[in-house]
Order: structure tokens, then sequence, then C-alpha cells
């Protein structure tokens, strides 16, 4: 079939037209249209496979970094997110003030786990460390107070970890609260950059997209100038004739999303080895944090939405300059 006769739509018989409803015409050349531009894309294999990895490239960035964020913030977990806060009691404090203490602290908002740690176990450990045997033995009596070991929750915030240490603080009987707020803070504004930073290449690859589907659509409006402008002298509207490079905006999209997403998984099932090995460092608490499956879906989905919106937006402007 020649480029020609394919763009235009097959014309029905004058009375099967005239019998037929309007909503079954725009649904046929729906179809038709949908079928003509994937054909157009299959004719052209080698541009069409190029437009459809640069795409596919731009779209996977971002589904990296993603990926890279969320291993990041299971890796801050491991390395010590949610490190124990230390509530050391004063030295006047018996062990059933520091039971007590830590069946009230085990109720606050935040808390997961609370441990008392007796003067004995304290002064066990350090006899354990070099250097502090033969000073410990010296001691008349043991100078160690009761310890609580308070175990924040899983992805509990730095604002909330903060309070709490300020609670802790102010309970009567304690001492000195030793914690890490430092490092929660700081893997929190880390992990807020980076969040904005995926925020930022989601917004310029869509940019890229509508911008590389634009070209390539304008390139095949040019290219057809004579054929459009035969349509339009037998009366075909702008809609008309637009239809078939929408719909080859939705199929540049929809296959550079799932070119997309299968890049992301390979990075992710790249992934699983070598943190499979680093977890075992850390206890196994390591996992490799994947994408979540409406991602996977809504890839693609918003990536075809955006190879007909640069489609939309070019081939209305050429066809408007044709006019």
């Amino acid at each position: 079939m020649s480029a020609s006769t394919e763009t235009q739509a097959p014309a029905p018989a004058r009375s099967e037209r005239s019998h037929r409803h309007p909503f079954t015409s725009w649904r046929e050349h729906h179809g038709w249209s949908a079928g003509t531009s994937l054909r157009r894309l299959a004719s052209k294999p080698v541009g069409s496979l190029l437009t459809v990895a640069v795409m596919g490239l731009a779209l996977a960035l971002p589904l990296a970094f993603y990926l890279l964020l969320s291993n990041m913030q299971s890796l801050g977990s491991a390395l010590g997110r949610n490190q124990v806060i230390n509530v050391f009691l004063k030295t006047d404090q018996v062990a059933g003030n520091a039971q007590l203490l830590a069946k009230q602290i085990g109720q606050h908002d935040g808390v997961a786990n609370v441990s008392v740690k007796s003067p004995q176990q304290g002064l066990d450990e350090l006899s354990k460390m070099q250097g502090f045997s033969d000073a410990l033995h010296a001691l008349d009596d043991n100078p160690l107070p009761f310890v609580l070991e308070v175990q924040p929750q899983d992805g509990i915030s730095a604002d909330t970890a903060n309070r709490l240490v300020e609670d802790l603080r102010g309970m009567q009987g304690v001492d000195m609260v030793q914690d890490s707020g430092t490092w929660r803070q700081r893997l929190d504004a880390l992990l807020g950059v980076g969040n904005r930073v995926v925020l930022i290449l989601a917004g310029l690859f869509a940019l890229a997209v509508l911008l590389v589907v634009g070209n390539t659509v304008r390139v095949d409006i040019t290219s057809r100038a004579e054929e459009i402008s035969v349509l339009k002298l037998i009366g075909a509207s702008r809609a008309f004739v637009r239809r078939p490079y929408l719909y080859a905006g939705i199929w540049y999209g929809l296959f550079s999303g799932v070119l997309a997403v299968a890049l992301a998984l390979a990075i992710e099932f790249a992934l699983v080895e070598p943190v499979a090995k680093l977890s075992q460092v850390y206890e196994g608490k390591l996992r490799v944090a994947g994408l979540p499956p409406w991602l996977l879906v809504a890839v693609p989905v918003a990536a075809a939405f955006l190879g007909w919106l640069g489609a939309r937006l070019v081939s209305a402007w050429q066809l408007r300059k044709a006019a």
C-alpha cells in the first residue's frame, strides 16, 4: 500500500455511510488511525527503535534514582537510623524505680522496646574491654547507674525522635540521655534532597519526552505535506488528519515507558547479589527495596500521555501553519 492510500481512511459506500451512526464512524476511524500509526512505526524500524530507546533511557533515569533512594533508606535503617537511645538514671535510683520508669517509657509514642541494663551488667561489659579490667578491680563499689535502652519504632522521623529525647530528659530520675539524633537529622535531610532531585529529574525528562515526540511528529507531518493538502481539499477536518499522529505519539510513549520499566527492573535485579552480600555484614537487615507495582504501571501510562500531548501540541501547530 502506498503512503498516500495509507493516509486516507477507506471510504464506505454512500448508502452505507448514510445509515451509519456518527459514533460508529468515529470509533472505526480511531481504530484505523491506531493501526495505521503502528504500521508506520514498523515501516521504519531503525528510526522508531532509536526514538523509543532515547525516550526509554530518559524515563529510566528517574526510576533508577528513585530505586537508589529507596535503598538508601533501607541502608540508613541498617546503619543506625533507629539507633538505641541510652537513658542514664541517677545513681540513687534502685531496680524498682528503673523497671517502673522503663514501663512508663514503653507506653510513649514512637517507642518500640525498652530494656533495663543493671549496673553489674554495665560493669561486666566494661571489664571485657581492653584496658579497663585492672582499673575496675581497683574500685571499692560499682559507680555505674541503671541504663534504659530505648529502641525507637521503625521509620520514626527526626522530629518525633527529638520530641522523644526531650521527654526522656524531663523525666524524674533521669540524669542524662545519649542520643544519635544528629545522624537521623542528616539522613532525613539527605533523603529530602534526594526526593527533590528525583522530582526535578522526572520533570526534566518528561519535558525531553515531549520534545522528542514533538520533533518526530513534526518531521513526519512535514514529509507528508502533500498528502495532508489533498486530504484537506476533499474536506477532511484537522482532527481527522491529526488523529494518526496522535496515536503515533501514544505508541512512542507507551513503548518507551515499557522500556524504562524493563531497564529499572534490570537495575533492581543487578542489585540483588551485592546487596545480599552487604546484608550478611549487617545481620540480614538489608533488602533490595524494589519499585512499587503502581509505579511500574503508572510509568507506561504517563509516558503514553506525554507522547500524546507532545504529538497534540506539535501537530496542531504544524497543521495550523500549513493551512
